[in-house]
């Protein structure tokens, strides 16, 4: 149906990103981009998120990034290129430190962002841009 009417596939996976990338070389992903779509709240290790990555999908992080004893996912958004990185608040939960215990909102975002920023050794604002046009790519919406 995704392809039919050209539309992002949201994957939301909870410990079964291998079957998950089974599914989609089933579907036929990765081939030219006839399907897309994102790892919605990735929280696997980097070899899963880099078989999304070749597959045309984006891989996109929550407030997991930020905490300490999250190194998989670390990692994993150390090991992806620039230009299959997303962000996500998944509110209202999964809050980014420093916020973390609090109820989480859209505007938490940027501590996602920086953290990742800090982690692959790249200036903020890059990251901010950088994320902002993969998501317009993923969704189909104008910057």
């Amino acid at each position: 149906l995704a392809r039919e009417l050209d539309l992002p596939v949201v994957l939301h996976i909870r410990d079964a990103y291998d079957e998950a990338l089974g599914i989609l070389d089933e579907a036929g992903a990765g081939g030219g981009g006839v399907l897309r779509g994102v790892a919605h709240c990735f929280t696997g290790n980097a070899r899963q998120a880099l078989g999304f990555v070749e597959r045309g999908f984006g891989v996109s992080f929550t407030g997991v990034v930020t905490f300490m004893k999250a190194t998989e996912v670390q990692e994993a958004a150390q090991a992806i290129p620039q230009d299959h990185l997303l962000v996500e608040t998944d509110c209202p939960y999964m809050s980014p430190v420093p916020l973390r215990g609090k109820r989480c909102e859209p505007a938490f975002v940027v501590h996602t962002a920086r953290k990742i920023a800090e982690l692959r050794g790249e200036p903020e604002a890059e990251v901010f841009a950088a994320t902002a046009r993969n998501a317009a790519r993923v969704f189909g919406f104008s910057l």
